[in-house]
């Protein structure tokens, strides 16, 4: 059982309950140390006094602020004593449609829960009526000596809370982009008749256990060939810009192979007839297709996995026969 990361007492009104916060997510990323080349020597980042060369231990070290000149030392206790209570406590200042925030506002997001069984009505009734109204509670709390703005969400029966960047960290795209398209960079409308068929073609249901993350299966690949003395097949190059020339030729054609392969929309059916094989999602098939040792399989969309493992399976019955 998952232990919270932060404890204290939502409320909303004059009603309140505590509660517990919890990570919605977890991070399966392959993580490497650092080593001097030629040795088998760790490499660590240590705290180290930049005058006297040596270390410092974590609990002789305070914060401080560079004023220009001189630093302002900061203690742990004195950043809690300038919010009294506000590290304990999470209150709804309002209520907002759930559409009416942008998504480039979300940041992280996390499970909430009742401290015990006895706050389970109350914790009940706002996730409730959350989904009753299609509403977010809009928040702010302090974490880990950094204050927070949330959207409170009712999401499949429990409570979930996604911090949001404050409206001046949101930077703006114009400042940040040289090339965007003006007003005068437009389409010939049969590029967006073909732009627009091509989208409805490639248009499919939100299934994320479809996607994985082949990125990571290449690297842990890419380990166990180096561990064996092997070598792995190196990626497809990537794609080249299309040229402006070439757009609506690009189109057509891409369109075209689309509909060749039955599109998302008969990815969507499950391409009936394909046997079981039609069933599996993405994920499950790429596990197949990992098992029957299928080379270049992490590049491979859905029906070029299906079309994979029947050959292979077709190879089998021969060899068998």
């Amino acid at each position: 059982m998952a232990r919270p990361v932060w404890t204290g007492v939502l409320s909303f009104g004059l009603v309140s309950v505590p509660v517990g916060l919890y990570t919605a997510t977890s991070a399966h990323t392959l993580r490497f140390h650092q080593l001097q080349r030629g040795t088998s020597d760790r490499v660590r980042n240590r705290r180290v006094n930049e005058r006297t060369g040596e270390e410092v231990e974590l609990d002789d070290i305070v914060k401080g602020f560079d004023t220009g000149g001189e630093y302002v030392l900061v203690e742990p206790d004195e950043l809690d004593e300038i919010a009294p209570g506000r590290s304990r406590s999470l209150e709804i200042s309002g209520f907002v449609d759930l559409d009416a925030i942008d998504p480039i506002f979300f940041d992280r997001t996390y499970y909430l829960g009742p401290k015990s069984k006895d706050y389970a009505k109350v914790y009940a009734l706002l996730e409730r009526a959350l989904a009753e109204t299609e509403r977010a509670g809009v928040a702010t709390f302090v974490m880990r000596g950094r204050e927070y703005l949330v959207a409170l969400k009712s999401e499949e029966g429990i409570l979930t809370l996604h911090t949001l960047h404050w409206a001046d960290e949101i930077r703006d795209p114009r400042e940040e982009i040289p090339d965007l398209p003006t007003g005068r960079t437009r389409a010939g409308a049969k590029e967006m008749r073909m732009a627009e068929q091509l989208i409805d073609t490639l248009a499919m249901e939100w299934r994320p256990e479809d996607f994985h993350d082949t990125y990571r299966d290449k690297v842990a690949a890419l380990i166990e060939a180096k561990k064996s003395g092997e070598t792995v097949e190196k990626a497809e190059p990537a794609a080249e810009a299309t040229n402006v020339i070439d757009l609506t030729e690009a189109l057509r054609a891409s369109v075209e192979r689309a509909r060749g392969k039955g599109g998302a929309a008969g990815r969507g059916a499950e391409g009936g007839g394909r046997g079981e094989l039609s069933g599996l999602s993405k994920a499950e098939l790429y596990e197949r297709a990992s098992a029957a040792g299928i080379p270049g399989r992490s590049g491979m969309k859905r029906d070029e996995l299906i079309e994979a493992l029947e050959r292979a399976g077709e190879t089998r019955k021969k060899r068998a026969a």
